[in-house]
């Protein structure tokens, strides 16, 4: 159970119900990053670096957009690697930045992802990915994880060369599926990249993976919906269709 300070609070029902697509956010929404902690242990004596080093690099890709920059997610991750390791003292091997690009490449899905994604096919909806990863070769880390076939359609920021949650990111996925923004609901445990969907007219589905909480600020949007368990999300996804019906 979560700490009384991460207690989720049950959102209004939304106005709209009129979407069709759910988009799925990947690292951490989907693939499981706890298991890079032992590599994290192995070159800093630490586990816990991972949650120094991961929002260093969701900060950093922010930067860069924000500054009119672009580099892929994959580099990105190696120079933060680096740099976290000069903060502690830590010299980082070229072999330390091959092994964590091969790790976040074959990360495993979460144990409740099979059953959401299968859950929200079955009544009729659109699934697409979209990452703040460049495009991989095959097999992809979703083919590896063995839930790629349960998507319509992979998106990568990378084809805008922006970073979430950059309005051009969401549009993209929508201007590429014919759709309007509003059709699209955005599904990620990290509540900057649901704020920045709804930001422009999508909807926002929190999922509440550890170290992640809303962010609850006057004039800042709430998730549409929110849960602990992904594929208790989709029921909650499901059911404001049913009523809409």
């Amino acid at each position: 159970m979560l700490p009384k300070s991460n207690t989720l609070r049950k959102p209004p029902m939304p106005d709209r119900t009129d979407f069709s697509t759910i988009v799925f956010d990947v690292n951490e929404t989907l693939l499981d990053i706890a298991t890079l902690e032992p590599f994290f242990d192995r070159v800093f004596g630490n586990a816990a670096a991972l949650r120094e080093w991961f929002p260093e690099l969701v900060l950093y890709s922010q930067t860069v957009t924000l500054s009119g920059l672009y580099a892929p997610f994959g580099d990105l991750a190696g120079g933060v690697l680096r740099m976290v390791g000069d903060n502690n003292n830590i010299a980082i091997q070229d072999s330390d930045v091959s092994e964590l690009k091969s790790l976040i490449g074959s990360m495993p899905a979460h144990a409740d992802v099979v059953p959401a994604l299968t859950k929200l096919r079955d009544v009729g909806f659109t699934l697409v990915t979209l990452t703040n990863s460049a495009r991989s070769p095959a097999p992809t880390p979703l083919e590896k994880a063995g839930i790629a076939a349960l998507f319509d359609h992979h998106f990568s920021v990378a084809e805008v060369g922006h970073f979430k949650p950059h309005p051009s990111t969401y549009q993209m996925v929508a201007d590429r599926l014919g759709v309007d923004v509003s059709s699209l609901c955005m599904v990620a445990c990290h509540i900057w990249d649901t704020i920045g969907a709804q930001s422009v007219g999508c909807r926002g589905a929190f999922i509440a993976r550890p170290h992640n909480s809303i962010l609850h600020v006057p004039g800042v949007p709430g998730p549409d919906f929110t849960s602990h368990d992904l594929a208790k999300l989709a029921d909650q996804i499901i059911q404001a269709q049913k009523l809409a019906g």
